[in-house]
């Protein structure tokens, strides 16, 4: 049995409006308008080969961070509690996991601070598809130790993101394998791989190339 927490969270700077972060208040508009460009339809392969492949992890303790609509919670599940900051999104993630025939608890919630929802520590597996790279600079170290803090000693952490971000994009950011490493390394992570990821994204044909959308393997240190 896998357990699994679903996060996803980009609270980034502190300007607020009716108690919102501004980044909240442009998701909660995209998803509002439908805009939700970044939907895939199945997860990606780096994942498949965690959970199925010939050197798979055992069942364990997950924790996703960016669940959205929920495609990677779904795979990953038999029992979830997941946390997203756009209620529309959760809404349909809830639907989605019930036509999968598994039962996450769905959350609001804030990445950068995981302690304050309870969600405890000794998460064995970690998954990052696209939060981390849309984060302000000034969110991502609380970001780090959050993260860090939920994992337990030898966790694995796959990290997705864009190296280079559509320019139209409502919110800009990006990572780099560099960042990667400087990040996360002083907090007691090893940067196992790092390498281009071919992810079908439906709604923008090729956006894994044109943006060179990496995939960041690390291991907690034990």
């Amino acid at each position: 049995m896998r357990h699994l927490v679903s996060c996803h969270d980009t609270c980034g700077v502190s300007m607020k409006r009716n108690g919102l972060r501004w980044y909240q208040l442009v998701y909660r508009f995209l998803y509002r308008v439908g805009l939700v460009i970044w939907q895939r339809g199945a997860p990606p392969a780096e994942l498949i080969a965690l959970v199925e492949g010939p050197s798979a992890l055992p069942a364990g303790r997950a924790l996703e961070l960016g669940c959205g609509t929920g495609t990677d919670t779904v795979y990953l599940a038999t029992h979830v509690t997941a946390v997203d900051m756009v209620p529309k999104a959760l809404g349909t993630a809830r639907r989605k996991a019930s036509g999968a025939g598994v039962a996450p608890r769905f959350i609001e919630g804030d990445v950068t601070r995981l302690s304050d929802l309870g969600l405890g520590d000794g998460y064995d597996l970690l998954l990052d598809f696209g939060c981390f790279h849309t984060l302000p600079a000034d969110r991502r170290p609380p970001y780090v130790a959050s993260l860090s803090s939920a994992a337990a000693p030898g966790a694995t952490l796959l990290l997705y993101g864009f190296k280079r971000p559509p320019k139209a994009a409502p919110i800009r950011g990006g990572v780099t394998a560099e960042e990667v490493q400087k990040r996360f390394c002083p907090a007691g992570w090893d940067v196992v791989s790092a390498e281009r990821a071919a992810v079908e994204i439906p709604a923008v044909r090729g956006a894994a190339d044109r943006f060179e959308l990496w995939c960041y393997h690390l291991t907690r240190k034990r």
